[in-house]
């Protein structure tokens, strides 16, 4: 009898056991902490570069220093003349920025003199040994009046000391000497690209030992747009895991409908191919796979011209640093910061929400049961796009239980939607949307949240937040 009671109390313990085992499976997710909250359109502290934060950041580029991220930016400022010199501004965690000061005192004569420039453009930032090499732009405002310019320094913070032209364009020729982006090819060669508006993207050979052009290199044109079509920024990184170089470009106007395009290559120096095949350099078409533009979540503001971004790659995370300007008044441009996820057929992918922390971690499916907003980055809808609504249910149909539409959901964090086509492009066959699921703060409705971004079959890039009265 004795051992009969044993056994049932050893099987009891054993079954509760294995609960709590499959309870404690299911890890809880974690969320990023509250991030500084905006105080967007703040003139009280225009004169105040201390207290800008991420206010007046332009054309941002990011260099990570030891334990410190710096970014050097364009001399900008809402409602006021600009000082001249870079703009520089460091953090620990990305989130929280402070002011560090100017890189230059001034335009330098030799860019002064041939551009007539009164502020500095586009810097990027790049070390050698122990020196730190900093480019920088002048240009005469809409010509190829251009001076991409060199400064060095013993520390990120500076002095500085003007080490005169690297590249230097004027009417009638077929290149802008502006935006310089320097890249390290896998072979350790370095490389700048460069190019605005005018003649489109160029890639070009340095020597390590001047930070200047290689002797007898000639600019490589590697991208281009039809006519008068805008297209600058560039920013190349390269993809270990991926063995492929990224062009990150920005299309059309940095005031109105700025938007971020990708493409890759097996090389450093092209030709770069979009999500769909598409060279960069075919005028023919409208090349270039979108991952930014601009956007409104729905009964939040917006942001507008989101662009000229570089791209941090610290370890295995990827981040992509770009400037945007506020819906109510387009006149302010702010830094913005985002997680860049990596699709199974290796294309970056940008998270809808500004960064704060998060990390990926295992998703579990009924986490992502609710309403979500979504948004469609149509290449071909530069305006501001507006978020729609879906509910995903958890009998895995998308809205309504007869619904058509249906959701799957992977154990890589990955969603899979399918939106039946009855009578429009595919006609009777599903629109298949693949994402990636990571956590996020929502900056929009202030509280933490799941975010989604990805392609569809077509590399229409799709974002997915979320709603906050879901749970």
């Amino acid at each position: 009898m004795k051992r009969i009671v044993f056994l049932i109390l050893t099987g009891l313990i054993s079954i509760l056991m294995s609960a709590c085992s499959s309870n404690s499976s299911k890890v809880s997710l974690i969320y990023p902490k509250e991030p500084p909250k905006d105080d967007l359109y703040d003139s009280s502290i225009i004169n105040d570069e201390v207290k800008w934060g991420p206010m007046n950041v332009h054309d941002p580029s990011i260099f990570k220093d030891g334990d410190w991220y710096y970014i050097f930016s364009t001399d900008v400022k809402v409602g006021g003349t600009p000082r001249a010199g870079i703009q520089v501004r460091k953090s620990k965690d990305l989130i929280h920025w402070q002011w560090v000061g100017y890189a230059l005192d001034g335009v330098p004569k030799e860019a002064e003199k041939w551009t007539g420039a009164t502020n500095l453009w586009a810097p990027d930032v790049t070390k050698i040994g122990d020196t730190y090499y900093l480019y920088y732009v002048a240009s005469t405002f809409g010509t190829n009046q251009s001076f991409i310019g060199l400064a060095t320094s013993k520390s990120i913070e500076g002095p500085w000391q003007d080490q005169g032209a690297v590249f230097k364009s004027q009417q009638g020729d077929e290149w802008n000497a502006l935006d310089p982006n320097i890249v390290y090819a896998a072979d350790g060669t370095m490389w700048m690209d460069f190019g605005s508006f005018f003649g489109g993207i160029y890639i070009v050979q340095l020597d390590p030992k001047t930070g200047k052009l290689l002797n007898n290199a000639t600019p490589k044109l590697i991208a281009r747009r039809s006519g008068a079509d805008a297209i600058e920024g560039p920013y190349i990184i390269y993809n270990k895991q991926q063995k492929k170089y990224y062009l990150f470009t920005s299309f059309d106007s940095l005031f109105s409908d700025y938007n971020v395009r990708v493409s890759r290559s097996d090389n450093i120096d092209g030709p770069y191919m979009d999500f769909n095949g598409n060279l960069m350099t075919d005028t023919n078409v409208d090349s270039g796979t979108k991952i930014l533009g601009s956007y409104k979540f729905d009964g939040n503001d917006g942001w507008i011209a989101p662009g000229h971004n570089s791209v941090l790659v610290d370890g295995n995370n990827y981040y992509i640093i770009h400037h945007a300007r506020g819906e109510k008044d387009t006149n302010w441009p702010y830094l913005h910061v985002r997680k860049i996820l990596w699709s199974d057929n290796g294309w970056p992918m940008v998270s809808p929400e500004r960064y704060a922390g998060e990390t990926e971690q295992q998703i579990d499916k009924n986490d992502i049961i609710g309403k979500w907003e979504i948004i469609e980055l149509d290449k071909n809808v530069n305006s501001e796009i507006t978020s729609t609504k879906i509910e995903l249910l958890r009998n895995g149909k998308i809205n309504t239980n007869d619904s058509k539409d249906y959701w799957k959901f992977s154990g890589k964090n990955t969603i899979k939607l399918y939106f039946y086509d009855p009578d429009h492009v595919q006609k009777g066959q599903y629109w298949i949307e693949t994402a990636k699921i990571i956590s996020a703060w929502d900056w929009e409705n202030w509280n933490p949240t799941l975010v989604f971004t990805g392609y569809d079959q077509t590399g229409t890039a799709i974002w997915g937040k979320m709603d906050k009265e879901s749970k």
